[in-house]
């Protein structure tokens, strides 16, 4: 894996240790976590159920103090790079997606076929590094879904961070038409939980619930109301979210002005076809303007993490 931006070095020497923008290598666990860190500000925030206690400590052993950069290996933080490095208490939603060249969040309605091995390292990252994974129940039934789990490669940095030993999985739903016997809800190591409305079906709420799932009610009508299911997942003690779609949920939470960061992988692939882009609906008002973080590349692949422009809505 290369850093293509932001260069710090040029003139990488070989008998200087460390990667300059130049070296392809497979990064580290904890070199991923680094560049991919949280803000610093959602140090020491409550972290859900079976969290650990948070002793205010940094994210673990190596990393980067994160003011707002990426801070990927030899990289130094440049100031110039901060976009909305303070959160002010409330939760920072991320999201991670795959696109091809033309477009397409899927083939075949899968995301695998257009992924990488060095995509789905950056995915286990960011699910290292979550309190929270938030997704539509279409996303759950296509993707055949299954908890979150404990990997020893970030279990340091998260017990640091006050963090469970896995990220919880929030499936957002309206009609609620999921399979409650599924691993995904009967064998998470942290309680999966489904956020909807309050005038979801109440027989499916009830089945989830003598199921053991927690339900949480963000939203008047049947669905949940993408600012509201930052605020309650947030108020439930996960400030790290991140959503892994699909297209419809992304496109809403787009739509609603919450989103906080957006971490992209641009497959070398054309598929033409039909397939959603990453977010689909109805768009804000305005488009809204991202800024480049950084962008790291292996095989062809892109991988370039994007933060807000301008401060987030308002979802008090």
């Amino acid at each position: 894996m290369r850093r293509l931006f932001p260069v710090t070095d040029q003139t990488p020497s070989a008998e200087v240790p460390g990667p300059g923008p130049a070296v392809d290598r497979e990064w580290t666990f904890d070199e991923l976590a680094d560049a991919y860190a949280y803000p610093a500000s959602l140090q020491g925030a409550a972290a859900g159920p079976g969290a650990a206690v948070d002793s205010g400590t940094a994210a673990g052993p190596g990393s980067a103090v994160d003011s707002g950069t990426s801070a990927g290996p030899g990289m130094a933080v440049d100031p110039g790079a901060v976009v909305e490095s303070a959160v002010g208490g409330r939760a920072w939603l991320r999201a991670n997606m795959v696109s091809t060249l033309d477009g397409a969040a899927h083939y075949d309605g899968l995301s695998q076929p257009i992924s990488s091995a060095a995509d789905m390292r950056i995915f286990g990252t960011l699910r290292g590094l979550a309190d929270a994974v938030v997704v539509g129940a279409e996303t759950v039934r296509l993707e055949e879904y299954r908890p979150a789990r404990a990997r020893q490669a970030f279990a340091a940095r998260r017990a640091a961070a006050g963090q469970a030993p896995a990220p919880a999985i929030a499936v957002v739903s309206a009609g609620l038409n999921l399979d409650f016997s599924l691993p995904l809800f009967t064998e998470p190591p942290v309680p999966t939980l489904l956020v909807t409305g309050a005038e979801a079906p109440a027989d499916r709420i009830r089945a989830a619930e003598k199921a053991g799932v927690e339900v949480l009610i963000a939203g008047e009508g049947p669905g949940a109301d993408p600012a509201r299911t930052v605020r309650v997942l947030a108020e439930r003690g996960f400030a790290r979210l991140l959503t892994e779609g699909g297209p419809r949920l992304l496109g809403q939470f787009v739509a609603a002005g919450v989103l906080d960061e957006l971490c992209l992988t641009l497959s070398p692939a054309l598929t033409a076809g039909y397939a959603q882009r990453i977010a689909a609906g109805p768009g804000p008002a305005v488009p809204e303007r991202f800024v480049l973080v950084s962008l790291l590349e292996q095989d062809g692949f892109l991988f370039a993490r994007y933060r807000r422009a301008r401060p987030p809505a308002d979802v008090s």
